[in-house]
């Protein structure tokens, strides 16, 4: 029996889960805030990381592992790595690429390694799954030696959901994942789309960074780069003004006001001019990405839905649809709206590719990579 501790670290918090990895049942989970700060839970991670060793008290015993979420490992990072100093020192190099989150997972990796010396540590990262890419796929088309210089290319995210959900749609569908061909929507705050061929990811809709792409909570998502241009040059915008703009507020948010697809579905449903048409742009560009999809691929056995938005809003789910009866693809109302929490396939018997419903579980996941790096 492993037991995981899984660690995800913040630039003032710590969120945490233990996981019996054989029975995926979570021994105990919790979470820190504002370290550091006036009030906060730690003056520090490493503070806190004891603050959560005496939380778990005499469960901290059983630890075999600890499984680190790292939100980027560049190209050097093709699948988990044991961590080591020259493992740190890689994630450190390529901070540059992701400065809001791989300082934060660092400073939660030293804590841990401080105060879990005795067991091994393993960093899981957001973009390995999309290593598998091919160039054609994460190449931009920049001049080459700027590119190769800077490290310009897309890499991808959520890729430790799309993995799981991958592998749970195959479980669903009763059909090995080698092959089979699929569109995954992970839809929240953050929200990607990955096509899945056999198992392996060869596109995805994130880019350098996780603006690229969908539309999302307060993100824009795909956006012509001379936007920018136009707005320093004609609006006197800096750069963090309008780093600020598009991470902070844009997306769902900059469109109609509000941050929470609740809120703008209920918005919509009272006759809210601005949240319907919110809701429609967020809707085209997931149909946009399922049908370049689909044309990379080659074919199709099935859409599958997941994360917050993705899983927990039928109304949502059946809008991204309705407009790819085309391409074979429904939704079976009873199925859609039914209460359920499971994975479950959404669509009609025998129509087409399936649509499914997947629920994503990324500490689960890095739980597993972890014990099978470990083993």
């Amino acid at each position: 029996m492993m037991r995981v501790f899984v660690v995800n670290s913040g630039s003032s918090s710590i969120k945490y889960q233990l996981i019996d990895v054989d029975s995926a049942e979570v021994v105990l989970s919790g979470l820190l805030q504002r370290l550091g700060e006036e009030g906060g839970d730690a003056a520090d991670h490493v503070h806190g990381m004891r603050v959560v060793l005496d939380r778990l008290g005499d469960e901290a015993a059983s630890i075999g592992a600890v499984g680190h979420r790292v939100v980027h490992g560049g190209s050097a990072f093709t699948e988990s790595a044991l961590l080591t100093e020259e493992v740190v020192a890689g994630i450190e190099a390529v901070s540059g690429l992701a400065p809001l989150h791989n300082p934060a997972n660092l400073a939660g990796i030293r804590a841990a390694l401080a105060v879990l010396h005795a067991v091994p540590h393993v960093a899981v990262f957001d973009t390995a799954f999309h290593q598998s890419m091919p160039a054609e796929a994460f190449t931009y088309a920049i001049d080459r030696a700027v590119a190769e210089r800077h490290g310009v290319r897309k890499y991808g995210f959520h890729g430790t959901s799309h993995e799981f959900v991958a592998r749970g749609a195959a479980e669903l569908l009763g059909r090995p994942i080698d092959e089979l061909k699929l569109v995954v929507l992970h839809l929240g705050n953050g929200a990607s789309a990955a096509a899945i061929d056999g198992g392996r990811s060869v596109d995805t809709s994130m880019g350098l960074t996780p603006l690229q792409g969908l539309v999302m909570g307060t993100r824009s998502g795909d956006l012509d780069p001379a936007v920018l241009v136009h707005l320093h040059r004609v609006a006197g915008f800096s750069v963090d003004e309008l780093d600020t703009l598009l991470n902070k507020r844009s997306g769902i948010l900059g469109l109609t006001g509000h941050g929470d697809m609740r809120d703008v579905t209920d918005a919509a449903a009272g006759g809210d001019a601005l949240a319907e048409a919110g809701l429609a742009v967020w809707a085209h560009r997931i149909r946009h990405y399922i049908g370049a999809y689909l044309a990379q691929l080659g074919g199709l056995d099935a859409v599958v839905f997941t994360a917050g938005v993705g899983e927990n809003s039928p109304a949502l789910r059946a809008r991204v649809i309705e407009r790819l009866g085309h391409l074979g693809l429904h939704v079976d109302g009873f199925l859609n709206e039914r209460v359920a929490k499971g994975p479950r396939i959404i669509s009609p018997a025998g129509e087409g590719p399936a649509v499914l419903v997947v629920p994503t579980n990324e500490e689960l996941a890095i739980a597993r990579a972890t014990a099978a790096l470990v083993a």
